[in-house]
């Protein structure tokens, strides 16, 4: 089948690895320059997926008001507020219902782990070699903050991850570069978990895509899809005036955009960006920086180790725009490495090598991406996927090329349907 794809980032490039795979005729249209120019560039890295959950939960609305009064909160609102924007705080505010959450955290859980089990696949199968970690620990500054997360604990033990409540000595045994200043009430540590460069999967994945016969096209901007040819695509490149592209199938694997181009077809898809934050820097000195990936459980943000590099990564900012950075957002960043790696990084005087990212993760109000068919003919999803893109991108790719085969894929995919908005 003659299959064009919609995105680069790393849900496209894998989409497009594994249908050519299957032996498919592959195009991937790409807006930017190169592959995984946008949400997949600098994030945190983190592949967890006991804490791939929903961010519509019970409580949540209460901890993000709170978050948007406090200096160093995780969540915050910017200027302006689009009309789809407040719609969509709209619906997360009402998937926050107990029944709602738990139905999603189940969804997201099995594919999360079905995603790693099949990046390890194809990091084995292709040797791939890419910047990469095991181990993740879960900071807990202070006593509340481990007893409420003791109690979510069961949660973990149920999804079948392996895990231990550990103290702080502990912790700085598996991370001894942990600031020896910083007190803290203890932590998680899940050794099953761990760090993954995924701008470097990407472009490796995407060497072998092409290898497969899978064609590239970057500096292309896909028009809204018409419905009485959905699956001819109008493609500009270049500035160029569009031309009319035919295919059998279309994947959108764009970001929040993504919603504009399926507009026309009667698919009202609720998706808006969520921004998050990173700083990268060079390690100033292996031994004062971290092993592999840490969370600050109060701040919300992660701390990794990427080969020669650290990155600090966080935020979720609704509103605004991509190019305009908030300043507290990336001085929290600062400060929580500060706070437990003060010496990790070249912070000061290196010009160029400190990198301040802000990306825009493309989220549905409930949680779980959308894979699979739309019941227009010829159009597929595989969109949505929010800040755990890296975590669930490989598994989304092998079951929408399943979907695509008339296979049924290997996890479960109840409730990651079109239908599932309708519901």
């Amino acid at each position: 089948m003659k299959i064009a794809i919609v995105g680069a980032g790393i849900i496209g490039v894998t989409t497009a690895y594994e249908l050519a795979a299957d032996g498919h005729e592959v195009t991937v249209f790409e807006r930017r320059g190169a592959a995984a120019e946008e949400t997949s560039f600098a994030n945190a890295g983190v592949v967890a997926p006991g804490y791939v959950t929903p961010w519509a939960a019970p409580g949540m609305p209460a901890k993000a008001m709170r978050s948007l009064f406090s200096r160093h909160g995780a969540v915050k609102l910017a200027w302006p507020l689009s009309a789809r924007e407040l719609g969509w705080m709209w619906a997360w505010w009402r998937a926050c219902d107990p029944a709602t959450y738990l139905a999603n955290r189940a969804r997201l859980q099995r594919l999360a782990f079905y995603s790693r089990a099949r990046m390890h696949q194809l990091t084995e199968t292709l040797q791939l070699e890419y910047d990469c970690s095991p181990g993740y620990l879960v900071l807990l500054r202070s006593e509340k903050e481990r007893q409420l997360v003791h109690a979510g604990l069961p949660v973990l033990k149920e999804a079948g991850v392996r895990f231990k409540e550990i103290s702080q000595e502990a912790a700085r045994a598996i991370e001894p570069a942990l600031n020896p200043d910083t007190e803290f009430a203890g932590a998680v540590h899940l050794p099953d978990d761990g760090v993954a460069n995924c701008r470097q999967f990407a472009l490796l994945l995407r060497g072998q895509a092409q290898s497969l016969g899978v064609r590239f096209e970057f500096n292309s901007a896909v028009a809204p899809l018409e419905r009485a040819n959905a699956a001819v695509l109008r493609v500009s490149t270049g500035g160029q005036p569009p031309q009319e592209r035919p295919f059998q199938a279309v994947v959108v694997c764009g970001g929040a955009d993504s919603a504009d181009l399926l507009r026309p077809l009667g698919l009202h898809i609720p998706l808006a960006p969520v921004y998050g934050y990173s700083v990268s820097a060079p390690i100033r000195e292996p031994l004062n920086a971290p092993r592999s990936a840490l969370m600050d459980e109060r701040y919300k943000v992660a701390i990794t180790r990427l080969g020669n590099r650290v990155r600090v990564a966080g935020s979720a900012e609704i509103g605004g725009r991509l190019e305009r950075k908030n300043p507290a957002a990336i001085q929290t960043l600062y400060k929580v490495l500060h706070d437990w790696f003060p010496g990790a990084a070249q912070l000061a005087n290196t010009g160029s090598a400190v990198q301040e990212w802000k990306g825009a993760r493309p989220m549905l109000p409930d949680g779980p991406p959308l894979l699979g068919a739309t019941g227009i003919p010829g159009v597929w999803l595989n969109l949505g996927h929010g800040s755990s893109g890296w975590a669930l991108a490989c598994g989304s790719a092998r079951a929408v090329a399943d979907l695509m085969g008339a296979r049924p894929p290997d996890v479960d995919i109840e409730g990651l349907g079109v239908e599932r908005l309708f519901a």
